[in-house]
């Protein structure tokens, strides 16, 4: 009978550790049929206070998708109004492959930047988009005399940056084989002021992150495909690159997918990175360097894409998930001290699948995270959507801060304060591969733990400290003055 409980619990022990961490909801999606599909975006696209994927085509329409009950629905026509300049949005014909939304004319109101491509490298013909939606859809591109600053070089990833703290953002874009480009707007007119900035280096640019990495202002990481990466740090709106004198430029690896990520739950922001078949980095600032903690099993190579640093289970610790084309996904949670524990996946392990691309966020509004997983390059495959397979949402709490003129403040650091940890999160402002999450920091509560204290480190450097912050809801912070 002895022997029999033993093996018992041995039998019961194993199933629990072999318990799949994720349950699939590709079902929810109508409509999910195979598609050519890159980068993924979260944003309100219409203003209603739910939030929408923003799936990207290649040579397939550019759509959105909204929770509208238990589905996943294609709203793209509701949202377009019916208005025949909605098809700017969908533009099936201009490849899409980058997305990346944020407010660049202080509207209080985010924009969409589409990054399209039809080569490889150098030259390209179709040039991307910026769509405005303040009256029908508007591509400001096409305005005026805004036609001369069009993007017609290979690019693939692009990121929102507020390089003056204002609130009003700039547009980061990542080319390949020609120099990388900083777009604003001001007064309708789109300027490239990347030579200016001294950012125009000229690479096989693949990702690009943007937030609190080096100081108080939004610094900018780009890794690079056959060079080194560049770090630059954002000195009162001008930039000095510093990858080297840091040691992430890792210039014998092929950069993808890329996140900041507090991984020491210390308050700093890390760096990320997913390698094409090298070695992946887990980078933690150390005293004017950072140091990698990658163990061997997180470093090895595999055929990555979109690289995304979560806490999918609202268990208090987060999970870095690699995104991988034609290989298996993997996954790691993210212990105390920087430890990184492999989770075993099933539903969302994908073996066969061609990940192109990846986002998460809150969709129905249930305090669970969902992901969503784009599909393509080499055959057409549907969108997958998967959630954590726990009961409930448990503890949790969210903060999303928005800019003193009501936008996502894209680039924002939220600091959470707790009896175990103290704990930075990014307000993402592009990320991932070719990808944008959702404008939110995400912070699921540990068993026991008591919180402290909320900050918020904007854009320009100030913080904002928050009282006492009620569990289990999403919490709206707008900058003062």
């Amino acid at each position: 009978m002895k022997q029999i409980l033993t093996l018992l619990a041995v039998s019961m022990a194993a199933s629990a550790a072999c318990a799949d961490f994720f349950v699939d909801d590709s079902h929810l999606i109508e409509g999910n049929g195979p598609r050519l599909s890159y980068g993924v975006a979260v944003t309100d696209l219409d203003g209603n206070n739910v939030p929408e994927f923003i799936v990207t085509g290649f040579g397939y329409p550019n759509i959105a998708l909204e929770f509208t009950g238990t589905r996943l629905s294609d709203v793209t026509s509701d949202v377009m109004s019916g208005n025949l300049t909605g098809v700017l949005f969908s533009d099936a014909e201009r490849k899409t492959i980058g997305v990346s939304a944020c407010d660049v004319d202080g509207d209080g109101r985010e924009e969409i930047y589409f990054l399209n491509t039809d080569s490889y490298s150098g030259e390209k013909l179709l040039a991307d988009r910026l769509l405005d939606f303040d009256s029908g859809v508007t591509d400001l591109f096409e305005q005026g005399d805004n036609w001369v600053s069009l993007n017609l070089t290979a690019g693939r990833s692009v990121a929102c940056v507020d390089r003056e703290g204002d609130g009003t953002y700039g547009i980061y874009v990542s080319n390949y084989g020609g120099p990388s480009r900083f777009y604003e707007v001001s007064g309708g007119e789109i300027e490239d002021i990347s030579t200016k900035l001294g950012i125009d280096r000229t690479t096989g640019g693949r990702a690009v992150v943007s937030g609190h990495i080096l100081g108080s202002r939004n610094d900018i990481f780009a890794a690079n495909e056959q060079g080194p990466s560049f770090l630059y740090q954002n000195f009162d709106g001008r930039f000095v690159e510093r990858a080297v004198e840091y040691g992430v430029d890792d210039a014998r690896q092929n950069g993808r997918g890329t996140a900041l990520a507090d991984i020491l739950y210390d308050g700093r922001l890390g760096i990320i990175i997913g390698n094409w078949n090298g070695y992946h980095r887990a980078y933690v600032p150390a005293r004017h360097s950072f140091l990698d903690y990658a163990t061997e099993a997180f470093r090895e190579p595999s055929l990555v894409r979109t690289v995304i640093s979560a806490d999918f289970d609202n268990d208090g610790f987060d999970e870095i998930f690699f995104n991988n084309i034609g290989q298996p996904n993997r996954m790691f949670r993210v212990r105390d001290g920087g430890v990184l524990e492999p989770v075993a996946l099933s539903a969302a392990l994908e073996a066969n699948g061609l990940g192109t691309g990846a986002a998460v966020a809150d969709m129905d509004g249930d305090g669970v995270l969902d992901l969503l997983v784009a599909h393509g390059e080499s055959a057409p495959q549907p969108l997958s959507l998967f959630r954590a397979a726990i009961d409930g949402p448990g503890r949790y709490l969210r903060i999303a801060p928005l800019t003193g003129q009501g936008a996502p403040a894209r680039g924002a650091t939220v600091i959470l304060e707790t009896d175990m940890r103290v704990h930075a999160k990014t307000i993402d402002a592009g990320s991932g591969y070719l990808c944008q999450m959702e404008p939110v920091a995400h912070y699921g509560l540990r068993d026991g733990e008591t919180v402290k204290s909320v900050k918020v480190r904007w854009t320009d450097g100030t913080e904002t400290g928050l009282g006492e912050m009620a569990e289990n809801k999403t919490h709206i912070i707008r900058k003062d003055g």
